[in-house]
């Protein structure tokens, strides 16, 4: 008998996490492809100013992105598939990171004024 494959299952901060690399993963300032694979290497993470941070082209509470610089984040997103286990070294999201649906994905539709 096979095997079921359970679903990958992402906590509210590992969700908002995801999101914010899909996003930048679509920005070429970014990111930028892996030769070869469906990855695309995140070359840029971007830094909080105030109570904000601007993700591609959108503006992120810093709140909403304390995944970014949490460890935990990262460690169970390299478990899940959806990041390469390198992740301290460089930010590697995976063909199913970019293809997964946190159901975030239009929480981010408002496109930075400045």
């Amino acid at each position: 008998m096979p095997q079921k494959t359970k679903p990958v299952k992402l906590n509210p901060l590992q969700s908002k996490t995801l999101v914010l690399l899909q996003i930048l993963a679509k920005d070429p300032d970014s990111s930028s492809p892996v030769e070869g694979s469906q990855d695309i290497r995140i070359t840029r993470l971007p830094h909080a100013h105030g109570n904000h941070m601007h993700v591609g082209d959108f503006v992120v509470s810093s709140k909403d992105a304390s995944g970014l610089t949490n460890p935990s984040v990262w460690i169970a997103l390299a478990r899940k598939g959806m990041i390469r286990d390198n992740w301290s070294d460089e930010i590697m999201l995976t063909g199913q990171g970019l293809a997964f649906s946190t159901g975030l994905e239009d929480r981010f539709l408002s496109v930075s004024d400045h």
